[in-house]
């Protein structure tokens, strides 16, 4: 899935469900940038689409982004909603996948 969008939605709510899990907006902006595979999260999409980022910070961590695309100025915008570093079996399934 191709992501385009101008910028990021950040709000006092998105980055502290971020930060409680140790995870900065550089590390979540910086994944974004670089390609990260992403796919749809229907099981929490009742009011929007939300959609699941996983890739690799600049540092080498592997993590996951919850994330909608959101309408806002006339600018498509990426809104985190959560993230985390993912945990080890995650990262052995995302490192054996293509």
């Amino acid at each position: 899935m191709e992501m385009v969008a101008a910028a990021f939605d950040w709000d006092a709510g998105n980055r502290a469900k971020c930060a409680k899990h140790g995870v900065s907006i550089k590390e979540i902006e910086a994944l974004f940038r670089s390609a990260p595979r992403v796919a749809p999260d229907p099981a929490h999409s009742t009011r929007e689409d939300r959609l699941l980022a996983i890739g690799r910070t600049d540092e080498g961590r592997a993590l996951f982004v919850a994330f909608t695309l959101r309408e806002k100025d006339g600018q498509r915008r990426i809104r985190p909603i959560s993230a985390r570093y993912m945990h080890k079996k995650e990262i052995e399934a995302y490192e054996k996948s293509p």
